[in-house]
């Protein structure tokens, strides 16, 4: 199998495997809406036994998240995908070519998702598994199983209970209101590593973002907490693959007053090079209040706001009015930064603060910024983001301007309530 964007090809002694087979492409510009729905393409799914065992494969219109894992009594096997359309699936024909086998299910799961479930006469194991990216973005998976025993299955069977899949839940509850921060508790700060697991995002002569930005995350997380001054948390802590829009969930989970994404892209022209600092523009709110009502479980949009009965423009209404706060308020966080960042390191663009549609930073009630900590493409950027000594330094800059940012943040909510 050819497989991109990283490696997806995983050997497994595990009791479950949990993949996240989606691209979301950089930052989200132009990407395939993730939870846009694919359809079965090619020979669908299709069961070949082996010699020793069962190889599986299913073949899809696009790449998306999904996961397998075994269950017992009966023993199965399930494969979840965010939104494949099963039309044309042969419930006989797929069960009548393997031994293995004894019955196959497909369909609904719960809204967003859809589940093809195994029905197993003797007990397999996951032994590789994968999505490969065509080049004409159609996905394949493919799973091989080979034979096991009783025992063994019973003891790696069970649907993961803290995997990725969780954060796409729907229907769960409105996450609690926070108040704004006034300077008398910690700052509770959401810093979001770009990219992971399938998409490594940008790549150049062995630096990978997704790796570099983990490793800044960490250490900017340590160097905040240190300070006594923050509560941080990350969006992932490993190499793995979290959707766009789930990352700003994980912040409202936080009640972040603060989400910062972490990128360092790749220029196809042009040689810039330096950090800079964007926030959401005005037109990509408006394009981003109307996706989100649409699409977006209601449950998440506002945090201490239930609306889950309300019509699209209630909603939007609603995120109107959060961002007439929080825009300006990340406008000021975006300025801070750059300041930060070019008086500990010197190192930012000549034209610093932008703007763009970046889909991370949508939350119309959390200040948020997308930070370009420097250009892959470029031999200088690469250099200091893997220099220990200068990624020490952004970090200084980066927590000396949200220490100056939440004074002046929490000074105006002052006035506010006056």
């Amino acid at each position: 199998m050819n497989y991109r964007l990283g490696c997806l090809h995983h050997r497994l002694f595990g009791a479950v495997l949990v993949l996240a087979g989606a691209l979301a492409g950089a930052f989200g510009l132009q990407a395939q809406d993730l939870t846009a729905l694919a359809r079965l393409t090619g020979g669908g799914v299709v069961l070949r036994d082996t010699g020793q065992g069962l190889n599986l494969t299913i073949e899809m219109t696009q790449p998306l998240p999904w996961r397998i894992f075994t269950l017992e009594d009966p023993k199965r096997v399930v494969v979840d995908f965010a939104e494949l359309e099963w039309s044309g699936f042969n419930v006989g024909a797929v069960g009548d070519t393997s031994t293995w086998v004894t019955t196959a299910q497909a369909g609904l799961f719960r809204p967003g998702w859809s589940r093809l479930v195994l029905e197993l006469g003797a007990p397999l194991v996951v032994f590789e598994a994968g999505m490969a990216v065509q080049a004409d973005g159609a996905a394949i998976v493919s799973v091989l199983f080979g034979k096991t025993d009783d025992v063994d299955f019973a003891a790696k069977a069970g649907a993961p209970e803290n995997a990725l899949f969780t954060y796409f839940q729907q229907g769960e509850q409105t996450f609690p209101a926070h108040e704004r921060q006034t300077g008398d508790r910690p700052l509770r700060v959401v810093l979001d590593p770009g990219h992971g697991g399938i998409d490594p995002g940008a790549e150049r002569e062995g630096a990978v973002e997704s790796d570099l930005m983990l490793q800044f995350a960490r250490e900017l997380k340590e160097l905040l907490r240190r300070s006594g001054r923050f509560e941080v948390e990350l969006t992932r802590e490993t190499d793995v693959f979290v959707p766009l829009e789930t990352r700003v969930t994980i912040a409202r989970r936080a009640a972040a007053d603060v989400f910062i994404s972490l990128h360092a892209d790749v220029l196809v022209h042009g040689n810039a090079s330096g950090a800079s600092v964007y926030t959401l523009s005005k037109e990509a709110s408006d394009i981003a209040s109307q996706k989100l009502a649409e699409r977006h479980d209601r449950a998440d949009l506002l945090a201490g706001v239930d609306l889950t009965r309300q019509g699209d423009g209630v909603a939007l209404v609603l995120m109107d009015l959060a961002r007439l706060e929080t825009a300006p308020r990340s406008e000021r966080l975006a300025d801070a930064l750059v300041e930060g960042i070019y008086s500990a390191t010197g190192t930012t663009r000549k034209n610093a603060r932008l703007s763009a549609g970046f889909s991370v930073l949508k939350a119309p009630d959390i200040p948020s910024v997308l930070i370009e900590l420097g250009y892959l493409s470029s031999s200088l950027d690469r250099a200091n983001l893997q220099s220990q000594e200068w990624r020490l330094s952004a970090a200084e800059g980066i927590r000396d301007a949200l220490l100056y940012w939440a004074i002046e943040d929490a000074a105006e909510a002052a006035q506010l309530r006056q």
